[in-house]
């Protein structure tokens, strides 16, 4: 069985590496409209399409079913293009300082400057994103501005395409810390080092406190609020937009006014729940970007 096994994951990461061969030969626009084709016709055949259409109704309630169904078709496209957008991270970052808006990506001067003012600044900060549009590009952004940056992200379970993945990745971010059992002590480490860490947070985490998140109480993770309160530094929030022509703005806001305790010190379930907040406004202006496949509430 563990034979079969290795064959299985080594013919899975011989045909990934087949498809990013393929996305290469596309380009960087026709390969993720083709993703969001492909993954808009046979999304809605998975478990997951169940999963996300509940999600859906219980966080717009009042919406019509047309707006929901909208809603979930937006979704698996952006997660099409985003899966097909992997092997162009470097010619979709054609961000020019002396010309903001001409490319594909855009950032508004007040972004740009927070952007400087995070790579100039000494002393540890923290940066927290969630999985709205293409959730890779505020690594990219923070280590094309020349932040010293780490990233946590999480390994693929099959290792051909998790060495596939991290082979991408690691050209075009920062250091790369695997979410594990060490990620803590890694992070604390680099934020010693007086690097910016940065964290998507959106996912559940079934030891983490109950906060609100869209209409209904969910596990969510508190190490980035605990790793604020520890080392008392700034906190970030960041996300990317897809716009339409294949193109992204990108958004830094902070640092956050997190709630404090009575000796003065970050309050964790209290901030968690303020990062959260911040995270369902994003979901709510844009929520066809985000991933409503996963089970956040279970």
């Amino acid at each position: 069985m563990r034979v079969l096994q290795r064959l299985g994951e080594g013919a899975l990461g011989l045909l990934v590496r087949w498809l990013f061969a393929l996305m290469r030969v596309l380009g960087p626009d026709r390969g993720p409209r083709i993703g969001g084709a492909v993954a808009r016709a046979f999304g809605p055949l998975t478990p997951a399409h169940r999963i996300a259409r509940d999600n859906i109704r219980a966080a717009f309630p009042d919406l019509p079913e047309a707006g929901r169904r909208r809603i979930l078709r937006e979704a698996w496209d952006n997660l099409g293009r985003t899966a097909c957008e992997y092997v162009h991270m470097d010619a979709i970052w054609d961000f020019d300082l002396a010309r903001p808006g001409a490319g594909r990506i855009e950032a508004s001067p007040e972004v740009i400057a927070r952007y400087a003012a995070l790579r100039d600044r000494a002393g540890p900060a923290l940066v927290f994103a969630a999985h709205l549009a293409n959730w890779e590009l505020p690594a990219v952004a923070a280590a094309k501005h020349g932040i010293r940056a780490a990233v946590l992200y999480r390994t693929p379970n099959v290792a051909p395409v998790a060495r596939e993945i991290l082979r991408l990745r690691r050209g075009t971010m920062g250091t790369l810390i695997p979410a594990g059992i060490a990620a803590p002590l890694r992070m604390v480490s680099a934020l010693e080092q007086g690097m910016v860490v940065g964290m998507l947070v959106d996912q559940r985490f079934g030891r983490g406190p109950r906060v609100p998140f869209l209409g209904r109480p969910a596990a969510a993770n508190p190490l980035l609020a605990e790793l604020a309160r520890r080392f008392d530094c700034p906190v970030y929030g960041t996300r990317a937009i897809r716009l339409p022509g294949g193109r992204f703005r990108l958004e830094l806001t902070g640092p956050l006014d997190l709630p404090r305790d009575a000796e003065g010190k970050i309050d964790v379930a209290a901030a968690t729940a303020a990062i959260n907040r911040v995270v369902e406004a994003w979901v709510r202006e844009h929520p066809g970007q985000w991933l409503w496949m996963h089970r956040r509430w279970r």
